[in-house]
């Protein structure tokens, strides 16, 4: 599972991390953060995970690609297809989860081919 904070200059990693463990029952097998701090505000990525399609440290998050993050709980059924598709493009992958294959989907298409991914997620 995930935690993603927008803090407001009161805030810490440490905070994060207690978040997180609070969650740990919802996902075992591995944790990750990400703790942006900038002049106008504080963005934490917390993530529980439980490991089903990518079981490798390749598919830890909060990740990140191209400077887009992603911290994600869900799954993404026809991954295989689009990651072979941006594989076409030009893409290469370090690993084999779903996850990556959002962020370089959004990277290559922008927003509204995310958004177009997004619907159909939710039909």
């Amino acid at each position: 599972m995930r935690a993603i904070i927008d803090f407001k200059h009161s805030s810490s990693e440490q905070i994060l991390q207690q978040m997180t463990d609070a969650i740990i029952y919802r996902g075992p097998d591995g944790l990750g953060h990400e703790f942006i701090q900038k002049s106008y505000f504080q963005l934490g990525f917390g993530h529980r995970r439980l490991a089903i399609i990518d079981l490798t440290e390749t598919g830890k998050q909060p990740m990140r690609f191209n400077g887009v993050w992603i911290t994600f709980n869900g799954e993404i059924y026809n991954y295989k297809e689009i990651k072979n598709e941006l594989v076409k493009l030009g893409h290469t992958f370090i690993g084999n989860s779903d996850t990556e294959v959002i962020l370089h989907a959004y990277v290559n298409g922008g927003l509204i081919v995310f958004l177009i991914l997004l619907e159909c997620l939710l039909l």
